[in-house]
């Protein structure tokens, strides 16, 4: 009998099934549907991960355009163009299975960060069109209530705001495995990433792995515990592959990372959301490296690098209008996410992997947004600080400068260097073609006043939320 029950509590999970679709990475709106609080709903895991016994076998496809105009008032006689053809494909063709692919191949009249979509390759060469290919997929088997394994290339977001500092859909895309697994109050989440620099004039691999726990508390509260560690395959001394130490689910890192003697770039942090009604009050805090004395002695010493987020967003009615709104503050201190080499440090493929400004940054943004039925307007705004490199030498905001290329250890603090203050506005006028798959019509204004300049950059054009291609950085 004893026997029995242990057979029945160890595999009837792994034999019965469930159904989870991958919700894509899309923003906010009024028309959302808003969860209650509960202790199954954890939102701070982006896509969400939908799980249900109703199967229904589903083979679509999508021909997608990505089509944008630009002005730039500071050049009269250009305009920016980004023209795109793709498809999107998918596919449920069982009751575990589920597959989302995605292509999209554009030409850019130039190379203005604008209308890079943050592509999966980019060429340009000279006198020719730059050219961006855009590729983005995952497969997720879940085989029961518990489990959901997933592999692909794609983007992934930890957070409750609009920013994140553990890890955002800022960058490119990058080849990923994971796991989540669920039970009781809590979600757990595993990822192996792989990355790629370009270094010292060649493209070398660098490696992620990465630990992600929320916990809901009660159903109102939840408590979120993240750790990553980023690491180089090999050096002039070995050449380790993806070290093996690392693939342990259950393991500290940083205990680990000293008991095999590595420099390996790890990072830990902490995140607290709280439900109330129909608002969500949410923060994070990110420690690379710190030491409690010097910050008690308020010496301002390079090495402590640390950041926190601070936010409210919620819903809202004006008469029969329904609009979503967002507070937000981010702050990150000097030298945060940098290392020794860009193949040790928190990015990817030239991009910071958790906040689109890296370090030495302060910044408040605020959005409001309205949707009726096809229709939805949003603003965004922001105001902060961010402290530049000058003379050669790293202030602490560039995450692919070398932290040992400081000039000082002591009074390091936000806004140091060349002290740039920015303000962003954009408006947008969207308008739903295609609702299922998010297919957009949109006008887009953007106002930017940043390092000593002003820029009024009208745009329209068509996109899909596939890509998620909101700039508002």
């Amino acid at each position: 009998m004893i026997i029995r029950n242990l057979f029945i509590l160890l595999f009837a999970p792994l034999i019965t099934y469930g159904q989870g679709t991958i919700r894509y990475l899309t923003e906010e709106l009024p028309l959302d549907s808003v969860p209650k609080p509960c202790i199954e709903d954890h939102s701070s895991i982006w896509p969400k991960l939908e799980r249900n016994f109703k199967f229904k076998q589903c083979l679509g496809a999508l021909p997608m355009g990505d089509v944008a105009y630009a002005f730039d008032k500071d050049s009269p006689s250009s305009l920016y163009f980004r023209h795109g053809l793709g498809i999107q494909t998918d596919l449920k063709i069982s009751p575990n299975w589920y597959a989302r692919i995605g292509y999209n191949f554009a030409s850019l009249s130039n190379d203005t960060n604008y209308l890079d979509t943050r592509s999966s390759s980019y060429t340009r060469k000279q006198d020719k069109i730059p050219l961006s290919h855009n590729l983005l997929g995952r497969v997720s088997y879940t085989p029961n209530h518990i489990f959901n394994f997933q592999l692909g290339l794609d983007r992934n977001f930890i957070g409750e705001g609009n920013r994140s500092l553990f890890l955002s859909d800022y960058g490119k895309p990058y080849p990923f495995a994971q796991i989540r697994a669920r039970f009781w109050h809590i979600e757990y989440l595993v990822m192996y990433q792989f990355f790629s620099e370009n270094y010292k004039l060649k493209q070398q691999s660098k490696y992620g792995a990465m630990h992600y726990l929320s916990w809901n508390v009660t159903k109102w509260l939840n408590v979120g515990v993240f750790e990553t560690v980023v690491f180089q395959p090999k050096d002039t001394l070995l050449n380790r592959g993806y070290e093996l130490e690392y693939l342990n689910p259950v393991i500290f890192y940083r205990p680990q990372e000293y008991a095999i003697g590595s420099s390996d770039n790890v990072l830990l942090g902490l995140s607290l959301s709280a439900k109330w009604k129909q608002h969500t009050f949410y923060g994070q805090l990110i420690l690379d490296e710190f030491l409690l004395s010097e910050i008690k002695a308020r010496s301002g010493w390079w090495a402590n690098k640390y950041g926190a987020q601070l936010g409210i967003k919620g819903r809202f009615k004006l008469k029969k209008e329904k609009f979503f709104y967002r507070i937000e503050g981010n702050a990150v201190r000097p030298y945060t996410y940098s290392h020794l080499n860009a193949l040790q440090n928190y990015g990817n493929a030239g991009y910071t992997l958790a906040h689109p400004y890296g370090g030495n940054f302060a910044e408040i943004l605020g959005e409001l947004k309205w949707q009726s039925k096809k229709w939805s307007i949003k603003t965004f705004f922001s105001y902060g600080i961010q402290g530049l490199d000058k003379n050669g030498k790293s202030y602490g905001g560039n995450i692919y400068q070398p932290y040992t290329n400081r000039p000082n250890d002591y009074q390091n603090e936000i806004g140091q260097g060349l002290k740039n203050n920015f303000v962003r506005n954009q408006w947008y006028v969207c308008y739903a073609i295609q609702g299922i798959h998010q297919v957009f019509a949109e006008i887009n204004l953007r106002y930017d006043s940043a390092y000593s300049r002003f820029s009024l950059l009208p745009l329209i054009g068509f996109r899909t939320n596939l890509w998620n291609d909101y700039r508002n950085y």
